[in-house]
């Protein structure tokens, strides 16, 4: 779990709490796991800061935490304490996700800018094939391994609001400068900044997995379908 605003965070302050539960959470989990005599723990991590990690990327708390999360699990499981497999995430968004609940009255009102000339390739997944590949993870994950569970194409975040507007009738976003983006909120201007385009093959291959939803046009279109 993570104790993130709904809005998404915007400030290093806003991940404290998140940065607590996985490292401090993680360890008091799966010593009780193992106590408890749980054969296999599938932990979920955010692709985004876990690929900066491993890219030897300029430290920062959040990264820092992921890091441990991921190596605690694989090492319990190294060592035969449990099961243990990492799946990595792309940002989740679906109907029921209250960061895309937030996006969409954001966008709605025209109070979510875009970056102009965003060159962001960020991960994605709807919310539904992640609990699907999580299900499949359960029994036919293999242990130790690291797993992405993202679309198959990666987009900007310029792209994802566009993509909502377009999809509910909302007016064009505003952009803005990167400048405005950076001053405003730090954090997420940092991440919303990252070139991340990951394959799914090994959540394919080793999980069974194909994602029912593979790119946001697909997922978006899903979303409204639900909703309506």
């Amino acid at each position: 779990l993570t104790a993130l605003p709904k809005e998404g965070p915007k400030h290093s302050r806003d991940i404290e709490a998140t940065n607590r539960l996985r490292i401090d959470g993680t360890r008091n989990l799966i010593e009780a796991s193992i106590q408890a005599g749980v054969q296999r723990l599938i932990v979920g991590s955010f692709a985004i800061l876990a690929h900066a990690a491993d890219a030897g990327a300029q430290a920062s708390a959040a990264a820092d935490a992921v890091a441990s999360m991921e190596r605690q699990v694989l090492d319990a499981s190294a060592r035969g304490a449990l099961e243990g497999i990492v799946l990595r995430y792309g940002m989740f968004y679906g109907s029921q996700v209250p960061s895309t609940q937030a996006l969409v009255a954001m966008v709605h009102r025209r109070r979510m800018p875009v970056i102009r000339n965003d060159a962001g390739q960020l991960p994605f997944v709807h919310i539904d094939d992640a609990v699907n590949a999580t299900v499949r993870a359960l029994d036919r994950g293999a242990p130790g391994t690291v797993v992405d569970v993202v679309d198959d194409r990666a987009v900007s975040f310029a792209e994802f609001v566009g993509a909502i507007a377009a999809a509910t009738g909302a007016p064009k976003p505003l952009r803005v400068p990167g400048w405005v983006a950076r001053l405003l909120a730090p954090a997420m201007a940092r991440m919303l900044a990252v070139q991340l385009p990951l394959a799914n093959t090994t959540a394919r291959t080793e999980l069974g997995w194909r994602p029912n939803y593979p790119t946001i046009a697909h997922g978006l279109t899903g979303m409204l379908r639900t909703a309506a």
